[in-house]
């Protein structure tokens, strides 16, 4: 195992060197500059995020899952990560899912050494049943952590896909690993304090792995959430402006339509466009593998039950 001391985000920062004398305005843009850098660091992994995207886009469309695995900070954003999905993406639960060491109790609270145990790794991810259709994405800024890189040996056992994120070249966790990614961000203000620049980088990256991967299956219109869940007043309001844009028509007309199709966006636009009822718009949709420019592009085939006016396929919702 590497030695700590020797990582770079372990290396104290000379331009913080006198923090402890710094009034607040000179701590604030201190670290903002130092924030600067982060998104040039992820950059220089662009092309490694994007490899990321297509296997887990492939995996997820064959049925697999995306399973993220950390300790601390690194796993409290997995965690988060995952939670984002559901309500962003109308993902079922199990599709993303966020791995702790310590258990969910660590969201809150540290649990003390659970990142030493690699074993417990291996205990949790035998429990959520990890297997060769998913992909495991090991989360240790340090790249060396017990925890994570047992988790993605075993990974490799079981046909899983392992990719490997953290911020320190030459990580012990790349032997394990399919793909690494490594935005090197340089030492921390707070020598160390891995949940700042690193953490940063890390959200940075798991924003851009479940963002890509969704938008390659189709769960995006352009730049609008077209398969959001509403489940609260504010994602009912986007979910009425987007089919609103989308269909041309009323804020009114849209919310009727989405009553009619259970609050299903995609549902309620390809239904106005073509005046078929919710089962036939959902119909349409998987023909398409729920891509709605596709759908939208392509009239449903006159084989199709006969079409049925919006007033009509009310009374038709299933």
């Amino acid at each position: 195992m590497s030695d700590l001391g020797r990582l770079t985000t372990e290396t104290p920062n000379p331009a913080s060197a006198r923090l402890d004398e710094l009034s607040p305005i000179e701590i604030v843009r201190l670290m903002n500059a130092e924030d600067a850098k982060v998104a040039p660091a992820v950059g220089r992994e662009a092309e490694k995020i994007a490899t990321a995207i297509e296997v887990i886009a492939e995996r997820l469309r064959g049925g697999g899952r995306l399973i993220y695995l950390g300790a601390g900070t690194s796993g409290r954003l997995g965690v988060i990560d995952a939670a984002e999905c559901p309500p962003t993406f109308s993902t079922p639960p199990e599709m993303v899912v966020g791995v702790i060491a310590g258990g969910p109790q660590a969201m809150f609270r540290s649990v003390e050494g659970a990142e030493d145990i690699g074993p417990a790794a291996v205990d949790d991810l035998k429990r959520i049943g990890l297997g060769s259709r998913d992909v495991l994405v090991g989360i240790a800024t340090s790249g060396r952590t017990p925890y994570v890189v047992a988790g993605l040996r075993y990974a490799r056992e079981v046909g899983a896909f392992a990719i490997g994120l953290t911020c320190n070249e030459g990580a012990d966790l790349e032997k394990e690993c399919d793909l690494v990614i490594a935005p090197v961000v340089g030492p921390e203000v707070l020598a160390g304090s891995t949940r700042l620049k690193a953490g940063t980088a890390t959200k940075m990256v798991l924003n851009m792995l479940t963002t890509g991967a969704m938008v390659r299956l189709g769960k995006t219109y352009g730049n609008l959430m077209v398969d959001l869940r509403a489940t609260n007043s504010k994602l009912m309001d986007r979910a009425r402006r987007i089919v609103s844009a989308v269909a041309g028509i009323s804020r009114q007309e849209a919310e009727e339509l989405l009553r009619q199709c259970d609050g299903e966006v995609k549902t309620a636009i390809v239904m106005h466009r073509f005046r078929i009822s919710p089962h036939e718009a959902r119909r349409h949709l998987a023909t398409f593998e729920g891509r709605l420019r596709q759908a939208l592009e392509n009239p449903p085939s006159l084989a199709a039950e006969p079409s049925q006016s919006t007033t009509a396929s009310a009374s038709t919702n299933p």
